[in-house]
């Protein structure tokens, strides 16, 4: 469903913003090139790229919490 709703959203303008590795280097030379209108605002940039890196950092530390307080040490 992720898959989908990101596809929907920024699918028909951009294309699917999927992997931010894979995706910036098309983006950031359509943007130079100029693609009369399609890179207009900052939704090409916030989406695909800054949100995975944002959403990284943020699960990053429930994701430690929950493995090191139920995982068992030996």
């Amino acid at each position: 469903m992720l898959v989908l709703g990101i596809g929907l959203s920024l699918g028909g303008p951009s294309g699917y913003a999927i992997n931010p590795a894979r995706d910036f280097g098309p983006r950031l030379f359509g943007a130079v090139a100029g693609t009369g209108g399609l890179f207009d605002g900052s939704y090409w940039l916030v989406a695909p790229i800054v949100g995975p890196l944002i959403g990284g950092v943020i699960g990053a530390k429930p994701y430690d919490f929950g493995i090191t307080a139920f995982s068992s040490q030996k």
